[in-house]
């Protein structure tokens, strides 16, 4: 493999989900996101290398296998005849002379695709409860995302409350529960089959009695009939607008990145319909397809708040543009004890 990039000096530290285990050594985040990037990274950049070993110059064939390996990884027609474009402007101006020449400017063309991307959650602290709606298909790992999310925003100090608002799945409310209850946070649910705006309107009024600073309202994701479910949701942020004309102040959809196009496809109905405005990709450990974030990027323009890189409970990331594309390019032979000294 070509030792073409550097690394990222970003260092950070994961937890175990359970507090009780002893903590173990603790991977930086550059390490984080390559082990859980390896697949992708195979189907894209270990293809890209193999592509050019050999080769003393990029011609246009070359360029032409470049354009097929990055549709296999998923970053969609749009980014990819984009990115070709460029490359080949500079191949037809003699500013790609070898592979180090060819590796570089496509690291640079992807960073300039995600860094607009690269926006993380803000707090409004005077807006009490600031008010967060998290939406998606069941599946894409929603609940366990408010609960890793609820974990951070209270290490940074913020008072909140998590609103059981899937009210149609029984292991929805019982998986809050469990969270509520690690967190030591109040947890406003109702009985199996009750309304989930009812459910949402119960735990905004007892916030702002409270004087929280943070709701985190869970929602349903069933899409057997699309229409009733986004019906649903409009109704919960009207309701919600009766008791705070502002709220809900972040609408968060989380989708799973190992479903590729499909992915894109929801977070387009989901934008179109309630007004996202911020995603959690959830999965990329279990995907060779991560470049959909490129295309949801290029489709949506949606700011990508977190993503999800593991299953324990640090491994929801703000999103870094830069530590991504790093991570995509790293050597997939290099020992991880190599990137924990970064």
């Amino acid at each position: 493999m070509f030792n073409f990039f550097k690394k990222d000096p970003k260092v950070a530290q994961d937890t175990q989900t359970n507090p009780d285990k002893p903590a173990p050594s603790k991977p930086s985040l550059f390490a984080r996101l390559k082990s859980s990037l390896s697949r992708t990274r195979t189907q894209l950049t270990s293809k890209l290398a193999n592509l050019v070993l050999g080769k003393k110059e990029i011609d246009a064939e070359l360029l032409h296998q470049l354009e097929k390996i990055l549709l296999e990884a998923d970053l969609g027609v749009v980014v990819t005849k984009n990115i070709i474009q460029k490359l080949t402007q500079s191949l037809d101006r003699k500013q790609l002379n070898n592979p180090q020449d060819l590796f570089t400017q496509l690291k640079t063309e992807l960073e300039s695709h995600l860094l607009p991307l690269e926006q993380p959650l803000v707090i409004n602290t005077e807006t009490k409860p600031f008010v967060i709606m998290m939406i998606g298909v069941n599946g894409t790992g929603k609940t366990t995302s408010i609960g890793k999310l609820a974990h951070q925003l209270k290490n940074q100090g913020h008072s909140l409350c998590l609103a059981a608002g899937d009210t149609f799945r029984a292991a929805a409310v019982e998986q809050l529960q469990v969270w509520a209850d690690r967190l030591a946070v109040p947890l406003i649910k109702q009985h199996s089959g009750a309304d989930s705006a009812s459910v949402i309107f119960d735990a905004l009024q007892s916030c702002q009695a409270k004087e929280q600073d943070i709701l985190i309202a869970d929602t349903a994701g069933r899409l057997h009939t699309k229409s009733n479910l986004m019906d649903e949701l409009k109704k919960i942020k009207r309701v919600l607008g009766k008791l705070d004309p502002t709220a809900p102040h972040e609408v968060l959809l989380v989708i799973d990145a190992t479903t590729g196009q499909n992915a894109l496809q929801q977070a387009e109905v989901f934008t179109k319909e309630i007004g996202v405005t911020g995603l959690i990709l959830t999965k990329l450990d279990g995907t060779a397809r991560g470049g959909i974030v490129f295309a949801i990027g290029q489709k949506l323009g949606l700011p990508i708040r977190y993503i999800g890189v593991g299953e324990d409970i640090e491994d929801l990331r703000p999103f870094d543009a830069k530590a991504f594309v790093e991570a995509l390019f790293e050597e997939t032979e290099e020992t991880e004890h190599t990137s924990d000294k970064i």
